[in-house]
């Protein structure tokens, strides 16, 4: 007879599982104690936020789940960052998790206990207001069959978190060996299948695609979901469209291509917004158009009593939920360019030469500035220069991912990824890890001085797990875009002490840099790029370079300001 612990670690297996990011505690101790003799690797950074963002990460790139293993009060409260970037992210996640249940005494408001019942609080309740669905099986089968639905609705349709609640005996006892009704094959139980649009509306979109003098591809984080990039340029090749991005979307289509125009949005550039407002014909492909993305719909940006718009997603609620479309293509977004490459094709004279002239907002004055303290447009720019195919950039919250948006050129697809889901300070470094260890790649995490206190140990889980990114601080000792809305009354709670982050690194076991001057960013990213052990660069940046000032697009400015 086999324990449900031991046979959820071989269901674990059989669906290659790579990597559980997690922390021990509670029941989940029971699973864990069976990982060490199984072909999945545990990453146990140090704490439960840090383990979700590393889970959140690598399901993002991998297009696999990645798993989250962790007591229940402490996954359902630390934990919850990453699961709810992956909600909002559409990266596909499988918790699993505990109630801290206490047997016969569990009614009686036992420490932590999380099963619901008066006296403690309900896991349930808090992990169902973001995740895509959740089970809390009863029976050492039903354990089994929640864990195969928890990884197959994880990627089914869009994807997101799933999560299974291990409780008592469900976790503990043996599998029964001829069970009623049976657990399948977890393979086979975990198959999914892509759904693909119909050849009315893939003719239809053919046909306006064809007839547009002005074409606009708006490319979303769909398409890094469905990893779409091909047929996404198959399609902007076909039918002479220009290519726009969300802020998700950054790096689904190169940014040095001849098509691109760079990113849409309130602190998109302003070229880029302004292509999307001239055009006659917008294919929008995995994009929700949330209000970041569309300046907050700005009356003079998309218009679609002017405009015809296109809207492929994988959801047909999302299709023409923000502006109305012309036509629906529902699927995964691979199907529905591909069918669109086969349909039809069309030219103009319009898209190679308008996109030329909206990537010149890639690049300022101060972005070859020499001065210290660094401007940041200048850091962003020293950080490309070492972005080359092999490498992924994890952007933070705050005034640094907009810098970074703005002047970060990428030259290839997947380089780029940010926390524009729910957006949380704290995502970069961890990210950064889980990149590093998913992909093998290079990665450079980038993060004001807030959001890297919030996570600096991630920089130990990179020493303990032989991994090297290199983690940029730009730093200016406040939480710059939050001191930057100040008016008249200062705002309480944005300026920080001036912690010594080289000190920190070397405590970790890790190298510490600082950057005062372009140069010696420049030359402290080469080295980090090279080493085989992490770099923490604390860059020391022009406090009072105003990011929305600087960034804020014009279609953004008529609605307002700043609303983030």
């Amino acid at each position: 007879m086999t324990t449900t612990a031991a046979a959820l670690v071989e269901t674990l297996e059989e669906l290659d599982v790579e990597y559980v990011f997690g922390y021990p505690g509670g029941r989940v101790i029971e699973l864990l104690e069976h990982l060490p003799n199984s072909d999945v690797d545990l990453v146990r950074p140090r704490d439960e936020r840090e383990a979700s963002v590393m889970a959140e990460t690598y399901g993002r790139l991998t297009g696999t789940p990645g798993v989250l293993a962790g007591q229940g009060p402490w996954i359902g409260s630390l934990g919850m960052i990453g699961q709810m970037e992956a909600a909002l992210s559409s990266s596909p996640m499988v918790v699993l998790t505990e109630a801290s249940e206490r047997g016969e005494y569990s009614t009686l408001a036992p420490y932590q206990q999380a099963r619901g019942d008066y006296g403690g609080f309900s896991l349930p309740d808090i992990l169902g207001g973001v995740a895509k669905e959740w089970w809390f099986p009863r029976t050492p089968i039903e354990t089994l069959r929640s864990t195969h639905l928890a990884f197959k609705h994880a990627v089914a349709g869009r994807p997101g978190p799933t999560a299974v609640i291990l409780d008592g005996n469900a976790i503990t006892d043996e599998v029964p060996e001829d069970p009623t009704p049976p657990a399948w094959d977890a393979a086979e139980q975990t198959r999914t299948w892509d759904a693909a649009p119909t050849a009315e509306d893939v003719a239809a979109a053919a046909e306006h695609l064809e007839a547009a003098d002005r074409p606009v591809i708006v490319s979303g984080n769909g398409v890094h979901a469905a990893q779409a990039y091909d047929e996404l340029a198959a399609v902007a090749d076909a039918y002479d469209c220009a290519v726009v991005t969300s802020y998700l979307g950054k790096s689904t289509y190169p940014e040095t291509d001849e098509r691109a125009a760079g990113v849409i949005g309130s602190f998109g550039h302003e070229g880029a917004n302004r292509v999307v407002s001239e055009a006659d014909t917008l294919l929008v492909v995995g994009c929700r158009l949330n209000p970041m993305d569309t300046n907050w719909q700005a009356p003079e940006f998309i218009r679609p009593d002017e405009q015809t718009i296109l809207h492929a997603d994988v959801d047909t609620r999302n299709a023409g939920w923000v502006y109305p479309a012309d036509v629906g293509l529902i699927g995964d977004a691979t199907e529905s360019l591909a069918a669109l490459v086969a349909a039809g094709s069309g030219e103009n004279e319009w898209a190679i030469d308008r996109a030329a002239e909206a990537r010149d907002w890639f690049t300022a004055p101060e972005c070859e500035d020499d001065s210290a303290p660094i401007a940041p447009q200048r850091a962003a720019k020293e950080i490309q220069r070492v972005v080359d195919e092999d490498t992924i950039v994890t952007a933070d919250s705050g005034n640094n991912r907009f810098w970074l948006l703005y002047y970060l050129q990428t030259p290839a697809v997947r380089t780029y990824f940010g926390s524009g889901g729910v957006g949380g300070m704290g995502w970069a470094n961890p990210a950064a890890v889980s990149a590093a260890l998913a992909t093998g790649k290079d990665a450079i995490a980038v993060a004001g001085d807030g959001g890297f206190s919030m996570t600096m140990n991630s920089v130990e889980t990179a020493v303990e797990y032989g991994v090297a990114p290199t983690f940029v601080v730009l730093n200016d000792t406040s939480l710059g875009m939050v001191r930057q809305m100040q008016g008249e009354h200062e705002i309480a709670g944005v300026e920080f002490h001036d912690t010594d982050f080289v000190k920190a690194a070397e405590a970790f076991g890790a190298v510490g840099r600082r950057a005062t001057a372009p140069d010696e960013l420049a030359e402290a990213l080469r080295e980090g790029k090279a080493a085989d052990v992490p770099h923490v660069i604390d860059v020391r940046i022009d406090r009072e370079a105003d990011m929305a000032e600087t960034l804020a697009s014009s279609f953004y400015e008529s609605v307002g300001g700043l609303h983030e």
